[in-house]
């Protein structure tokens, strides 16, 4: 098994991961992949991370949490449904031992999608008439 650090794709990264992790780490791929089909899947900043017309989101396990990182704007549009969650610029802290919160996830993630399609769409239509 590779070190931390050492991997290149998300299935080494999970891979590296005591079972009880592996299975929210699994959690969070498939969640995001299912809010974002049309997402490329990629090791970036040694995270998993996710693009579709720019940066969606990354996730990670630390000692005692899952981080979820959709970049600042989700967090700020979802404030108030993060508050019982540490959080700060652009991340989310899920303690290991609660729930991860499909839903809350997968609204941020189509939230993001939705984001980048529209800064997509202004970008494309600079310079035209």
């Amino acid at each position: 098994m590779k070190e931390k650090g050492l991997f290149t794709t998300v299935d080494e990264y999970i891979a590296l991961h005591p079972p009880s992790v592996k299975k929210g780490l699994d959690l969070l791929r498939k969640t995001i992949k299912t809010a974002a089909p049309g997402a490329e899947e990629t090791i970036s900043y040694q995270m998993p991370a996710y693009r579709l017309k720019g940066m969606l989101a990354f996730f990670s396990a630390a000692k005692k949490h899952y981080g979820f990182y959709p970049t600042a704007s989700p967090i700020i549009a979802f404030r108030e449904k993060l508050k019982s969650y540490e959080t700060s610029k652009g991340a989310v802290r899920f303690p290991f031992d609660k729930p991860i919160p499909v839903k809350l996830i997968t609204a941020m993630v189509k939230w993001k999608v939705k984001e980048n399609l529209a800064k997509e769409k202004l970008k494309s239509g600079k310079g035209q008439s």
